[in-house]
């Protein structure tokens, strides 16, 4: 007797794979900064598959958050969402890993005084056995702040794809403490790493952590320009 999902995987694999291509379709189309007004013929047929086929995935890329749609006439104008952008640079960062290896990133920011909650956060017992077991170290209580400028936010937004040690949230104390991931770098030259929370008050600037004072180990002071080299673990 042959089992009733016997070609679940195949399709489910299938359908996100069409799916990816819309989304594609749309950002070379330009749909991640400005509307596309389009049919759901035509993006069948860009994409190869039947108007009804894709209607259908339009209308589950519209229900999972990842384009906004709206009637243009006779046709849709289909605009990409920062979650639809968020989830093609993980699948191009997937494919330039297989081509090129491990990602790198280099660019300079201007160390910036944060708001002193380094310090209390990296003393929780709850990091600090994970960051001795993941990083081997146990860090100096407070992360180096550095800002950022427009074009270094970009290239920060990579980092969402990269593969990096990760430090696991926890509650203690009935407060809940959330997780990060860690990446390899070197600010001009010294080691250390990027600590990249998963929530955080901060926009424009990176944290970044090592078993000394970085400020000291550096030195550096507010409104210095460091060079940050990180990699992927």
């Amino acid at each position: 007797m042959s089992s009733p999902h016997r070609n679940t995987a195949p399709e489910t694999t299938r359908s996100r794979g069409e799916a990816l291509a819309v989304l594609k379709l749309l950002a070379l189309a330009g749909a991640d900064h400005t509307p596309m007004v389009v049919t759901s013929r035509e993006v069948g047929e860009r994409i190869g598959t039947s108007q009804q086929a894709a209607d259908r995935y339009l209308v589950s890329l519209e229900k999972r958050g990842l384009i906004t749609r709206s009637l243009a006439q006779r046709r849709q104008r289909l605009l990409l969402t920062p979650t639809a952008m968020t989830l093609l640079r993980a699948e191009y960062h997937a494919y330039r890993r297989i081509f090129e290896g491990p990602a790198k990133l280099s660019f300079a920011g201007v160390v910036a005084s944060g708001l002193g909650e380094g310090r209390y956060y990296l003393s929780q017992p709850g990091y600090v056995l994970q960051f001795n077991e993941r990083l081997r170290y146990s860090p100096y209580p407070g992360t180096l702040n550095v800002r950022l400028g427009p074009d270094e936010r970009r290239k920060i937004e990579l980092l969402e794809g990269w593969q990096g040690l990760r430090i696991d949230g926890f509650q203690a104390s009935g407060r809940t403490f959330g997780g990060a991931t860690c990446f390899p770098a070197r600010l001009n030259g010294h080691a250390c790493h990027l600590i990249h929370p998963d929530r955080t008050h901060y926009k424009d600037v990176v944290e970044f952590v090592a078993p000394e004072c970085l400020r000291e180990a550096l030195p550096v002071k507010d409104g210095d320009t460091v060079q940050i080299d990180i990699e992927e673990s």
